[in-house]
């Protein structure tokens, strides 16, 4: 089903609010209603409002427009994606200006015609999606479009980097596995980044966030009518790519009556949109990565060989951090400059002894786990230099709890549960600090969660 869109009426006057909520409602819109910008605006702190529907003058003020210049500049400040219709029953031309220019989407006069009101809301609600579209895919182009630079000073991550150097300007199939958090995401951006395919697209996919029954949806596209809830077509991840590069990670979920589709696609280039029995071609570079054991796996009757050697034309595991701890001072500084140019604090400083302490962790989460202690000490103090007090690390209680002899004989089911049970306590209820503790990804902390029935913000409530 679409989603019905919230629409909340500011204004003082009743039979406005009752005469617009009733044409609204009659087109599947829930109209929410408020009598002041102060009741309007708590309102859109507890709700998530698509559009605002503001008179620009209360009783306050009934002429200049001022209250609701105001209320306007404070709903952007809120939430900068709800669209806004500046409503007035005076045409003042600087204020319609004035209103635009803080944020307003549109403007109407009262009394309006209801096919006009009809229209404009419409129109508001279409174009501010179509604007945060744009700056989403802005964001992800100028995301995508920066090269990474790799960190390479220790004599293991050299030699990782040599060997990806080699292979990253070839069309050649690549499969990165490693631990979770190792960087495999950063480390495709990198490859396609100095690749001939540079200025085409790269398109990444977590195979571990789709369901099997939309699979095919997701891969190869739909065509509109093919199944419910089918609105519209929609193009697939290989056709997206095409000419470009496709990244697979946590490949390795991939459910073992899909894998058959994969190959096909793999060794031929054909698919066809679910819906449709028109073939489709897609010339993609393919890399994937995975932090599974693929002999394992094969063994076990859970992932196809024949797909695996499809994947693993070059193989490279990526270096965990323990691995590379001459690294560690040149990844902390990276993480700490990225991260006080995106909580804009300047001329913030990371000491010595702090670099000295992150080379002594033991780092169960690798690079995931190192930026975000950066990020929590940054955030959480106000000191110019941060510490190695400021990182507030533990390595001898994690030490501990990790101790072999500290646990009692227990089935795998037991111990998965507990050790889900200590990280969410340890991470007072953050799932994603949780997964970093054991060294998994969210998704697979998410799946474990709902096997175990195991609900996150009772660890909050407990502390």
């Amino acid at each position: 089903m679409n989603k019905i869109q919230k629409v909340l009426i500011i204004d003082d006057k009743a039979d406005i609010r009752l005469s617009t909520k009733y044409l609204l409602s009659k087109h599947n819109f829930q109209v929410l209603e408020a009598d002041s910008p102060e009741l309007g605006l708590a309102i859109i702190h507890s709700e998530n409002i698509d559009l605002v529907l503001l008179d620009m003058n209360f009783t306050r003020d009934t002429t200049s427009g001022e209250e609701g210049i105001d209320c306007l500049k404070k709903i952007k400040a809120i939430n900068a994606d709800i669209a806004v219709v500046a409503i007035t029953a005076w045409s003042f031309v600087d204020l319609v200006v004035k209103a635009l220019k803080n944020g307003a989407t549109d403007f109407i006069e009262k009394p309006w015609d209801n096919q006009r009101l009809l229209q404009i809301v419409q129109q508001a609600l279409k174009l501010e999606g179509l604007e945060k579209q744009n700056r989403l895919l802005k964001q992800q182009i100028d995301d995508f479009q920066h090269t990474p630079q790799l960190i390479a000073y220790s004599a293991s991550m050299k030699l990782f980097k040599a060997q990806l150097d080699e292979v990253t300007d070839t069309p050649v199939t690549i499969l990165l596995t490693g631990e979770n958090g190792t960087g495999k995401s950063t480390i495709a951006r990198y490859i396609h980044q100095n690749s001939l395919l540079k200025n085409n697209p790269l398109i990444s996919v977590n195979m571990g966030a789709i369901a099997e029954n939309l699979f095919e949806s997701e891969m190869f596209g739909h065509t509109k009518g093919a199944f419910t809830n089918a609105y519209k077509e929609r193009i697939g991840r290989f056709e997206m790519a095409d000419s470009g590069t496709l990244f697979l990670d946590e490949i390795a979920n991939i459910p073992l009556s899909q894998q058959a589709k994969l190959l096909r696609v793999l060794e031929t280039g054909e698919f066809e949109m679910v819906g449709s029995s028109k073939t489709k071609r897609a010339n993609v570079r393919l890399i994937s990565a995975t932090n599974a054991d693929f002999n394992t796996l094969i063994a076990n009757n859970d992932f196809r060989q024949d797909l695996y050697f499809r994947l693993n034309t070059v193989e490279l595991h990526v270096p965990s951090l323990k691995d590379r701890k001459e690294d560690i001072p040149y990844l902390a500084q990276h993480f700490f400059n990225h991260a006080c140019r995106k909580y804009h604090k300047p001329g913030r400083e990371l000491s010595s002894n702090a670099l000295d302490k992150l080379q002594q962790h033991s780092f169960p989460g690798n690079l995931r786990e190192l930026s975000h202690i950066i990020e929590r000490a940054l955030l959480l103090n106000r000191d110019d230099c941060i510490t190695a007090d400021h990182l507030n690390l533990n390595d001898e209680a994690k030490s501990k709890i990790s101790s072999p002899d500290q646990l009692p004989l227990m089935t795998i089911a037991q111990a998965e549960r507990k050790l889900l049970t200590m990280a969410l306590t340890k991470a007072q209820g953050q799932s994603h600090e949780a997964a970093n503790l054991l060294g998994i990804s969210k998704s697979s902390i998410y799946r474990r969660m709902e096997k175990y029935n195991i609900v996150a913000k009772h660890f909050l409530e407990n502390k």
